[in-house]
């Protein structure tokens, strides 16, 4: 049978993942699939259709889907998409269980309120891989800069207050501490870029930081600490969240803020104003805050301050976005009031 394979990163290659070679072969996959996914195919036979490195960061993560096609006795054949995360020095136990855990803990695709995540499928130690079942729907960052912005805005707020009062257990920690020393090193090169704005960046950290030492002691709470739009699937009203690597406990305005200075980075990239989407931002902020309570309002305006700063130098990384890197810097010194 022909599987077709494509691997336009040259995953294959990566010396710090050398688990790629069998994961990328289609007849070892293929066989891995049948010996180890029993979870999806039970009784029936699974066939493997074709392979794509959709991510790959070199040495440290890869991405792939896997097109597979499920055949169990008295059950229509079922045709589906599995997505297996790997990363270097991992064997993908600890994605699998941390996806495990919130699929039992009221995340699973039937619940009643449609928040959800992707259904886990299994890990294959001899890939380093865990595997979770690709979900239907539109990226919420494709649908905020739409007419419905604002009220996906509103429903992804009730989506990460649920992951908030999930109480799904984890030994990590995150403060505002932490937040402040990567934004210490964040901006530190770019001043090794731009020498010229040593002076700027060293006011928007010394403002952030008067910031966040005002910043209420939090309650701690399970926290995604990786979420904007791009970790949301939304389908209709079945709202899916994704990549749970960082998840941790720490301050729930960390997940807010987050979300709301990916708004106004995105809108600045896709509309050339930083203000374009205020109103989604408003209508997102807004209902956390109805439902979290006005206790976390400071909270979440630090950490948006925090994230907007830590863009300057994302804007860095990425040659398509390297001409956004001073407006971010000035909308930081507008918004922290420096002259």
């Amino acid at each position: 049978m022909n599987i077709s394979v494509h691997d336009p990163f040259n995953a294959v290659e990566d010396p710090q993942l050398p688990s790629l070679r069998v994961a990328l072969d289609p007849e070892m996959a293929r066989h891995e699939f049948k010996r180890r996914l029993s979870r999806l195919s039970g009784d029936g036979k699974l066939r493997l259709r074709a392979v794509r490195v959709t991510r790959h960061k070199p040495g440290r993560r890869c991405v792939v889907e896997y097109d597979v096609e499920v055949d169990r006795p008295d059950v229509p054949k079922e045709t589906l998409t599995l997505i297996g995360k790997t990363r270097a020095r991992r064997s993908g136990n600890e994605g699998f269980r941390m996806q495990e855990s919130f699929w039992n803990g009221g995340f699973d695709a039937a619940n009643a309120d449609e928040i959800s995540v992707p259904e886990p499928i299994g890990v294959i130690s001899e890939l380093q891989m865990w595997f979770q079942r690709k979900v239907v729907g539109v990226s919420s960052e494709t649908l905020l800069v739409g007419s419905e912005g604002p009220t996906v805005a509103r429903r992804i707020a009730e989506a990460i207050r649920k992951v908030h009062c999930a109480k799904i257990p984890t030994d990590k920690k995150h403060n505002i501490d932490d937040e402040l020393r990567i934004l210490r090193d964040c901006l530190s090169q770019v001043a090794i870029l731009r020498p010229d704005w040593w002076l700027r960046l060293q006011r928007v950290l010394r403002e952030c930081e008067r910031l966040a030492a005002n910043t209420p002691f939090p309650i701690s709470c399970g926290i995604h600490r990786d979420f904007y739009s791009s970790q949301v699937i939304v389908d209709g009203r079945q709202v899916w969240l994704l990549d749970f690597d960082l998840y941790c406990s720490g301050d729930r305005g960390l997940d807010a803020g987050n979300f709301i200075a990916h708004i106004t980075e995105q809108s600045l990239r896709e509309l050339g104003n930083s203000q374009a989407l205020a109103n989604v931002e408003k209508a997102f902020e807004d209902r956390f805050l109805e439902l979290t309570g006005e206790s976390a309002r400071y909270a979440v305006k630090t950490y948006t301050l925090l994230t907007l700063a830590r863009h300057i130098f994302l804007s860095t990384k990425f040659p398509e976005r390297c001409h956004l890197t001073h407006a971010l810097l000035s909308i930081c010194e507008r918004r922290l009031e420096i002259h």
